[in-house]
Order: structure tokens, then C-alpha cells, then sequence
């Protein structure tokens, strides 16, 4: 089927972003009862549901989601033209998205922060997940991934920096079980790693390589956790150095090595890489990445 009438897609769009038929109608300005018709229309025309009514509202369902997906930076590319055909295509107002790994926050808030002081009108959400955020549905403007460089048709990829991590304990853990020397003592020592061994993180494959999987104690799929169970003196564990460095009761056991370093990658759609919001915050990362050398060091 084909999508002939773009105000009920916008309609619906509204309806999930705001949650209730009333608002969604003061927003598009239209009556109440337009707003009911266009769902009801779009839903009999899909043949599914797209919502869940309930007596606070309404909440998409996964229907709904994978439609408003597409709505939403159908929305914005509408916004970005309108904006340059008006000539007002360099204002900077509106959301930013920007996904990056959790152990980059450090590097990246810092940024957001004096992006958002220059251009107060900008609205910025920062998600940090392991996930790989599909840029071409619009999940966000700018994605900050690590690993082999991304080969999704019409992205834009731009190297950025490196990924960089060193192995870390807690001060009372190596009060209590010293610190490994070498990667022959690490044999005796317990360690915090990924739930998932198929894993393709360079450093946790080395890991695998250098110690029994019976050694690593305590499993979990993300930064935070890791960081947490580090610092409970729980066993050893790879941190990105941003966010070792930040934790004044961790000790840095081994400091980062050139095989346990990703390259990271600046990654946009061809469709927003030119807007004005997203090459703002492009020159600003850039900028600041040529200061993280000596932040990412591992060396306080």
C-alpha cells in the first residue's frame, strides 16, 4: 500500500509524541474529533492497531512505533527544508539526538553543554546504549559508534578518535589481592566481563585469551554495571578511561594497550548531515576531540 495522506501520518505522530487526542489536537490545531478520525482512518487503512487507548491517553503500540519512526524524521526533513526555502536555515532551535556508547559521557556532555550556552533555542537529547541506532528511521541525528567503521547505505562516516580502555580494580580489591604485573599474574585474579561471550570488543577478547571464562566471576552487558561491580571490589574490569579516570576509589591495574583500542566513528544520514544543528555539533566534537588525547591518556 502507499501513504497518500501525510496528515493523518502527522496526526498520529503528534498523538504518541504528546500522549492525549486534546493536545495533539491544540498542536495541529485542528477539532478533537479530526484527530480521532485521522487514527481511525490510518488504522483501518494498515490494518492494525497503532495505538493502546487507555484513561491517561493514548501509547503506540510496536505497530505504531515502527510508523512513527519513519513520521518523526519525515517531520524533521520537512522542518529542515521549510526552514532553508525560508531562509532561516541557520537557526539552531529544535532537538539534537545524538547516540553514543555510556562510557563516552564524560567527552561528549562537556560538548552538549557549551553547544546548548551558544544556542539556547536547542533542545538536546543525549541516549547512550550498546544498541546501533537505525540513523535511517530517524532514531537520531548523530551516532558515535566504535568498532569496524559503519557501512550503512547513505550514512556518512567520519573517523572521530579511539576507544580507548585500561583494566581497573577498586582500592580495597587490590588492598586485598595486589595488582598483576603482568598478564601471567592475571591468571589469579577474579574479574568483572560480558555476559555475552560473543562479544567482539578487542579487549575482551584478549581477556578471553589470557584467562580462563571461570575467572570472570561476575557478568554483565553494559559500562555502568561493570563500573559499579569494579568498584564493590568484585574483581577486575575494562572501563573506557573517561569514565576510570572519574572514579577517584578505582585504581588503574593496566593502562590502556594499542590492541585493546577501537577506532570511533562519527556517523549521520545523508538527508540531515547537512542541516545546521548537526554540522554545529560535528565542528564542536571535532574540536574537542583533538583535546582528548591527553584526557584519555589514562595518566591523572
Amino acid at each position: 500500500m502507499s501513504f497518500q495522506n501525510w496528515d493523518e501520518i502527522r496526526t498520529a505522530y503528534q498523538v504518541a509524541r504528546i500522549g492525549t487526542v486534546s493536545g495533539a489536537a491544540d498542536v495541529l490545531g485542528v477539532h478533537h474529533a479530526t484527530v480521532i478520525r485521522h487514527i481511525d482512518a490510518l488504522e483501518t487503512r494498515l490494518g492494525a492497531k497503532l495505538f493502546q487507548r487507555h484513561a491517561r491517553g493514548y501509547t503506540p503500540t510496536e505497530a505504531g512505533q515502527e510508523l512513527l519512526k519513519v513520521a518523526e524524521t519525515t517531520e524533521d526533513q520537512f522542518s529542515q527544508l521549510a526552514a532553508r526555502i525560508n531562509g532561516a536555515g541557520s537557526e539552531m532551535s529544535g532537538e539534537l539526538v545524538v547516540t553514543s556508547l555510556p562510557g563516552l559521557s564524560q567527552l561528549v556532555t562537556p560538548v552538549m553543554a557549551q553547544l546548548m550556552a551558544d544556542h539556547p533555542q536547542l533542545i538536546v537529547r543525549y541516549v547512550t546504549d550498546l544498541r546501533v541506532f537505525r540513523l535511517e528511521y530517524g532514531e537520531a541525528h548523530v551516532a558515535i559508534r566504535a568498532g569496524a567503521a559503519p557501512t550503512e547505505p547513505d550514512n556518512v562516516v567520519q573517523r572521530l578518535h579511539e576507544y580507548q580502555v585500561a583494566l581497573y580494580g577498586s582500592s580495597a580489591y587490590v588492598a586485598a589481592h595486589g595488582q598483576p604485573a603482568t598478564a601471567a599474574d592475571l591468571a589469579a585474579h577474579r574479574f568483572v566481563g560480558p555476559e555475552d561471550l560473543s562479544t567482539r570488543a578487542p579487549f575482551y577478547r584478549w581477556l578471553a585469551q589470557q584467562v580462563p571464562r571461570d575467572r570472570v566471576t561476575y557478568r554483565c552487558n553494559d559500562n555502568e554495571s561493570t563500573e559499579a561491580a569494579v568498584r564493590a571490589g568484585l574483581g577486575l574490569g575494562f572501563l573506557p578511561v573517561p569514565m576510570g579516570r572519574h572514579a577517584p576509589d578505582l585504581v588503574e591495574v593496566m593502562p590502556a594497550r594499542e590492541e585493546w583500542t577501537s577506532p570511533l566513528w562519527l556517523v549521520t544520514h545523508v538527508d540531515l548531515h547537512r542541516t545546521t544543528k548537526v554540522q554545529a555539533f560535528l565542528t564542536a566534537i571535532k574540536a574537542a576531540a583533538r583535546d582528548w588525547p591527553a584526557q584519555c591518556s589514562g595518566r591523572h
